[in-house]
């Protein structure tokens, strides 16, 4: 027999809207996670009616996501669905966050892993001196990696911070665009400086930037460089050449770290130049010391027609590969008997 109890919360210190979600969808996702449970929503009323057992664990869902919203001011969905999926109450949901915490970013802003991809990031350059974390467009690779690396200096673990990217259009071409090397580079690494923003103050930003303490620069220019007690991070590697990917992972020095990150589906570099990610993918699978992290769609943490965009345009490859293989590997017909 099932003893029916009650419990009442009264939405005072947030926004009912945040914890019922739009159209009541994160309601409705908590009744379809405790369909013993009757959950009745009034404006700041919400009042849970069921068997104990289960009302228990309901309320403690709720209270978790209550004290959570409270605190940042907004749960996103993909937080809502860790806490739905894990089926935890407030204090295991403050493990979550302080397995996934990353550091404090600037305006109170707390930097995590938000996605499966992006806590795989975390976990395999905790054990590893150089991450390749490969996958497309809007899944925060080269954002993990700079919060790692800001980490790492904050905590003094590290003296220096490199953060890298190939100019595929440079070569030549460099030296004709107008004003000086940092002028003629910036738009190349804009999308790092848009990173450290969020991480550290600008006054202090502009001092590590001042002294080369975080030095932004082109791949080319890594050359003769030894890379010991820094952090660096790699960003657009698949427009990395062979020569240039050898060159950079060969600039390793002690107490050194690199992260990897790319997209080797998207791919600039002129025709008769090969991408050094590709091979570097295809020889230093299983070399102790360096790990690999596939980020898939899933990880996209963009606006959520990115992700339908990726799919759609990984699907139209498939069949264009499928049919070029089609078209250069005929079947041979059957030999008839007799």
């Amino acid at each position: 027999m099932f003893i029916l109890t009650e419990h009442s919360f009264y939405l005072e210190e947030i926004s009912p809207l945040e914890l019922y979600g739009v159209n009541n969808l994160r309601l409705d996702a908590l009744k379809a996670k405790y369909p013993h449970v009757l959950f009745v929503a009034r404006g700041n009323d919400l009042t849970l009616k069921g068997p104990a057992q289960e009302l228990s664990l309901a309320r403690d869902m709720v209270e978790g996501l209550i004290e959570e919203i409270g605190q940042r001011g907004n749960v996103g969905q993909h937080r809502f669905q860790e806490i739905l999926s894990a089926g935890v109450g407030a204090e295991a949901a403050a493990a979550i966050e302080d397995e996934d915490f990353v550091l404090h970013g600037t305006k109170g802003a707390i930097i995590r892993a938000k996605t499966a991809g992006q806590r795989e990031i975390l976990k395999s350059a905790a054990e590893n001196d150089i991450v390749f974390a490969l996958g497309p467009a809007g899944t925060g690779k080269t954002y993990m990696g700079v919060a790692l690396a800001v980490r790492a200096l904050k905590e003094k673990q590290i003296k220096k911070i490199f953060l890298v990217r190939p100019a595929v259009e440079a070569g030549e071409t460099l030296g004709f665009l107008p004003g000086d090397l940092k002028e003629k580079v910036d738009p190349y690494l804009r999308p790092l400086y848009d990173a450290l923003e969020d991480m550290i103050h600008f006054d202090k930003l502009k001092v590590y930037l001042e002294k080369n303490i975080i030095e932004i620069a082109p791949l080319a220019y890594m050359r003769g460089r030894t890379l010991s007690n820094c952090y660096v991070i790699l960003d657009e590697a698949q427009n990395a050449t062979e020569m240039q990917f050898r060159m950079f992972l060969t600039r390793l020095g002690n107490g050194g770290k690199i992260i990897i990150t790319g997209d080797d589906s998207q791919i600039d570099l002129p025709r008769n130049q090969r991408s050094g990610l590709l091979q570097a993918k295809r020889i230093l699978q299983g070399v102790p010391g360096i790990g690999f992290v596939r980020m898939k769609p899933s990880d996209v943490v963009r606006h959520k027609l990115v992700r339908e965009i990726i799919n759609a345009y990984k699907k139209e490859d498939d069949e264009k590969e499928a049919h070029f293989q089609a078209k250069n590997n005929p079947e041979k017909p059957k030999e008839v008997e007799g």
